[in-house]
């Protein structure tokens, strides 16, 4: 049987961060979207949509915070539990660095123009 829920890595220029719980992810396919006639759908609409991982971290001693904070035109691995690596290129540190102190928690956001699944 094939593993498909659990263990993830995410790796950001080379360094790994410590993933708690689940992270999400988007290759940033542009979006359709309806649009309706009176009687019936006429066509669509289609809007960009950037790329993106998103998920939580522990703030462990060794992570440096304002590196991740301030980290741009990065390359974002996130190996995912059926071993495939979801990949984005030239990406940004997308959020604001908000940490929890019940659990070490801090909201991990990485965006880009495209990505892919290999």
């Amino acid at each position: 049987m094939q593993r498909i829920g659990g263990i993830i890595e995410i790796v950001a220029d080379g360094v790994r961060i410590a993933a708690k719980g689940s992270f999400t992810y988007n290759l940033g396919i542009p979006q359709k979207t309806s649009v309706i006639g009176a009687e019936e759908p006429l066509g669509y609409t289609e809007a960009a949509k950037a790329a993106y991982i998103e998920g939580e971290t522990v703030h462990l001693s060794e992570l440096d915070l304002a590196a991740l904070v301030l980290m741009n035109n990065a390359t974002v691995d996130l190996t995912l539990p059926n071993g495939r690596v979801f990949v984005m290129r030239e990406a940004f540190y997308a959020g604001d660095g908000e940490g929890s102190t019940e659990e070490g928690a801090v909201k991990v956001r990485f965006e880009s123009k495209s990505a892919e699944l290999i």
